[in-house]
Parts: C-alpha cells; sequence; structure tokens
C-alpha cells in the first residue's frame, strides 16, 4: 500500500483462515507486530504463523480471524512517531494502515473483533498502541517486550530516537508519550481496563525487568491482566510457545 503520512510504499503480509476465499462471512481480526531486525515476514518464517493458525483453528480453540502483519523496518525502524515529526509510523497506523486493511479485506471493524499483539520492540508496540488508543481493541498481547523505563535522557536518546538539540521539556514530552510505565501511572485505570491484557515474558529474558515492573504496576492499580513467565529466552523457540495462546486468549475476548 502507499502512505501519504510516510511517503513511501508500505509491505504488509496478511494470513487469512480457512474458507476466507469461499466464505462471505466477515472476520475478526488480529495486527501482529514484528521484533526489531525482522519484517512483516518475521512472524511467518520464523514464527510459523500460518501453521500454528491453521492447526488451532481446525481443533476448535479458535475462532477464525484474519491476522495481519505490518512492516516497521523500511524507511526507519520502530512503531513510534519521531521526535521531529518527520517520521510518523505510528500515525500512519491508526489513520491510514488500520483503515486500508480493513477496507481491503472483509473485517468487523470494531473494537471488540480488533486484537493487537507483538513481540519485542513489537510488544512495546503493542503497549503503546493499546495504552493510547484504548478504544481500538479488544485485547492487547505484549510477549518480551521492551518496556524499559524511559527515566533518563541517555535512555531515550538510545532506544527512542530523541536526537540531542532539544529542550528538555521536549525530550521530557516525547519519553513520557511512549514511556509504558509513566502511561500505566498516569492513565487512568477506568481506561486501561477497557482493554484485555495478556503480558509474556521468559525467565531468562533480558527484558523481565520491565516487563516485571508493568506486572507490578497494573497489580497495584487494579488492572486486570493475565501475566505469564515462563522458562525462556529471547527467542523464537519461545514465541513459537507463546503464540498458541495469544491466539486462545484473543480468541476468547472476539466470542459473544
Amino acid at each position: 500500500m502507499t502512505s501519504k503520512i510516510l511517503k513511501c510504499k508500505r509491505k504488509y503480509a496478511i494470513y487469512l483462515p480457512p474458507g476466507y476465499k469461499i466464505s462471505e462471512r466477515s472476520y475478526p481480526v488480529l495486527y501482529l507486530l514484528h521484533g526489531s531486525g525482522d519484517d512483516q515476514t518475521g512472524w511467518i518464517q520464523f514464527g510459523e504463523v500460518q501453521y500454528i493458525a491453521d492447526k488451532a483453528i481446525k481443533e476448535g480453540s479458535v475462532t477464525p480471524m484474519i491476522i495481519v502483519m505490518p512492516d516497521a523496518n523500511t524507511g526507519k525502524k520502530g512503531y513510534f512517531n519521531d521526535i521531529k515529526g518527520h517520521w510518523r509510523y505510528e500515525d500512519f497506523f491508526f489513520e491510514e494502515f488500520i483503515p486500508y486493511i480493513e477496507k481491503s479485506y472483509r473485517i468487523r471493524g470494531k473494537k471488540e473483533f480488533r486484537a493487537i499483539a507483538g513481540l519485542s520492540m513489537g510488544g512495546g508496540g503493542t503497549f503503546v498502541y493499546a495504552l493510547h488508543h484504548p478504544e481500538m481493541f479488544a485485547s492487547a498481547s505484549p510477549l518480551s517486550a521492551a518496556a524499559r523505563d524511559l527515566s533518563s535522557e541517555e535512555i531515550v536518546k538510545k532506544y527512542v530516537g530523541a536526537d540531542v538539540g532539544y529542550s528538555k521539556l521536549e525530550i521530557t514530552e516525547y519519553r513520557n508519550l511512549y514511556n509504558i510505565h509513566f502511561l500505566i501511572e498516569n492513565i487512568p485505570a477506568e481506561k486501561i481496563k477497557k482493554v484485555r491484557w495478556y503480558i509474556d515474558c521468559g525467565n531468562d529474558d533480558f527484558l523481565y525487568e520491565g516487563n516485571s515492573l508493568v506486572h507490578i504496576a497494573m497489580r497495584k492499580k487494579g488492572i486486570p491482566h493475565e501475566y505469564r513467565v515462563r522458562d525462556g529466552r529471547h527467542s523464537w523457540v519461545y514465541w513459537r510457545e507463546s503464540l498458541p495462546e495469544v491466539l486462545k486468549f484473543v480468541s476468547d475476548g472476539f466470542h459473544r
């Protein structure tokens, strides 16, 4: 598809459930975000999403759904707007990508039939997108999420792309916009509760601390969520085992 906001063409991968071509029904949708270093093919090639989704649907443990995998590795890397406002990926995602996808395919385009999930960088994107737009998603499932506490300018510059030359106020405002811990502390709990949360991170994952702190912050704020810690590290072995559970969690939210 062509993006006017990003001034370039954007690739995406899409999983259509068995029977899509011969049916006339509309389907719920899961937006599945890849991690740093991958693109829209990551979940297909390494995550085996087609095999896992086909198997779950055939067994009846998951409702048929469309799974959409955008590319966040072309041009610049990441799911967020940059501090300059030159690369507005988040704006593209909500203003262009979702409308394009949900007009192009038979998708039930309402909150209760829309979910988001992702791993690592995509897990961070999942947190931020669902916190920024709780009215858009029935559920959010961050896996091994990049959920660092952006508590210093140095961290922001390294992980979020805030360049030198900006005032402390500009950097602080930008940091808070994408600081998952800040968002959870400052967004009213009732808004966050509008999303069903499934958080999963391995006990040997280098990102365990940020995810653990998110879990603790949500517990303190009384925000219902599923929190899973299994044996594993930051790897596709772990995420392939996570995906069937995510699909079940997402599917449970789609059922009426």
